[in-house]
């Protein structure tokens, strides 16, 4: 009950149908497009500056944390917002279980890349795959969440399945989707790289 709200929640239909998923396409009404989405066999990648670069399965690393449930809140760049129950972990047993080296300063986190499955990553108006990233002291703060499910169920494809960031505190867009990889680094431009110094919005 540490994760209170005070608001009311949305409702689960509110919250997965309206979703931005650039993905799959520039609207909101983007769940059917989603389902295209295949999310297992999935793996997940630790690399950088780690003490030994691994690749995970996602239902592995799942099993290895200890989840809960959360009430944030969630906003949006484009002046909308929700507030969900969402089921994961702290990001911070994610960052101990990658065993980051102690130069590391920032994660940088990356999305699938796979243009005949998500045909907006056909799109010329962006370099995908779509690269977000924290400080050290932000991914370890307590409230950041690595989101595995809403509403008491396992997370839908819409909403980035199966592993997602939740940073309430943050606009939308920094809580990347669909993650594939982790990678631990010293110098912020290497985390955000070029392409993400213009902030799209992901949504919920």
């Amino acid at each position: 009950l540490r994760y209170r709200l005070d608001r009311p929640l949305n409702t689960e239909k509110q919250a997965t149908t309206y979703n931005n998923f650039y993905e799959f396409g520039s609207h909101k009404y983007i769940s059917k497009d989603a389902q295209a989405l295949k999310t297992r066999p999935w793996t997940v990648t630790f690399d950088g500056m780690v003490e030994k670069k691994m690749t995970v399965d996602v239902d592995t690393l799942i099993s290895k944390m200890q989840l809960e449930e959360r009430l944030y809140r969630f906003r949006c760049v484009e002046a909308w917002s929700m507030a969900l129950p969402w089921t994961g972990f702290p990001m911070a047993d994610l960052v101990k279980f990658a065993k980051p080296l102690k130069g590391a300063k920032y994660i940088m986190m990356e999305t699938f890349k796979d243009p005949a499955m998500a045909k907006g990553q056909k799109q010329f108006w962006y370099p995908w795959p779509y690269r977000e990233g924290l400080t050290m002291e932000e991914a370890t703060n307590e409230m950041t969440l690595i989101g595995t499910g809403a509403y008491g169920k396992p997370m839908v494809k819409q909403m980035g399945a199966p592993l997602r960031l939740v940073v309430p505190w943050k606009y939308g867009f920094k809580s990347i989707k669909s993650i594939v990889r982790f990678k631990s680094v010293v110098n912020e431009f290497t985390t955000l790289h070029v392409q993400n110094t213009k902030s799209r919005p992901v949504g919920n």
